[in-house]
């Protein structure tokens, strides 16, 4: 219960600097499904804004409520989005992706102006890597992919639903699980050779993207800037 309120702290934080006439990255997870929830009940002849959703449930919900929707490829820039994370470092770095939705998130928050990233205390982390680092990656020779990227130093887990089958995500890859034992310790560098991996389209490293993180708890919000 606390935990919900934490979040519902931190989302209404958020929404507060979305303006008038914006467009706004919707972000997917528990978290941002808030987020998404608190702009549509704003919506009046006075506050209309356009919304990037970074996930096909995130568009759904969205057009229950009314939100004018717009496609990614529709603007190179927007002004704001709003998202969850599942790891925050000191420096803002944060893990994303394990709701299954990483590429389409980056596609759409690396458009945005101001990235403010929603949480509770339990997603703040010393260092990245307490849990697992999700890679998206093409499901056509993925197990070549999957070979050199155990290369890196670090064990890895094909993400499985729950009939059993590999998930699949919303722009047709699957998504691997990268653990490391001794976390992350340069993030940068690791982005970077993940990257050159054939076979990798991208990564839940979300570096020098977020600009705020509003950290909800039970009484109220904290923020890192």
């Amino acid at each position: 219960m606390i935990k919900n309120i934490s979040k519902v702290n931190a989302a209404q934080e958020a929404v507060k600097f979305v303006k008038n006439g914006m467009i706004v990255g919707l972000g997917t997870g528990s978290t941002a499904k808030i987020a998404v929830e608190l702009l549509g009940k704003k919506l009046s002849k006075d506050f209309q804004i356009k919304g990037m959703p970074t996930s096909i449930a995130t568009e759904e919900q969205a057009t229950k409520l009314g939100i004018e929707l717009v496609k990614i490829h529709e603007y190179d820039t927007i002004d704001i989005a709003i998202d969850g994370a599942d790891e925050v470092s000191p420096d803002k770095s944060l893990i994303k992706g394990l709701g299954g939705a990483l590429l389409r998130e980056k596609m759409v928050e690396i458009k945005a102006t101001e990235l403010i990233i929603i949480v509770d205390e339990t997603k703040i982390v010393d260092i990245l890597g307490r849990g697992p680092l999700p890679v998206e990656v093409s499901i056509a020779n993925c197990e070549i992919t999957r070979t050199m990227i155990k290369k890196l130093g670090c064990k890895i887990e094909l993400r499985i639903q729950t009939n059993n089958q590999p998930f699949i995500t919303d722009n047709g890859n699957y998504i691997f699980h990268l653990i490391f034992e001794e976390g992350i310790n340069d993030p940068a560098e690791l982005n970077k050779a993940l990257l050159e991996i054939e076979g990798v389209k991208d990564t839940g490293l979300f570096l020098d993207m977020a600009t705020k993180v509003i950290v909800g708890n039970e009484i109220g919000i904290r923020i890192i800037e």
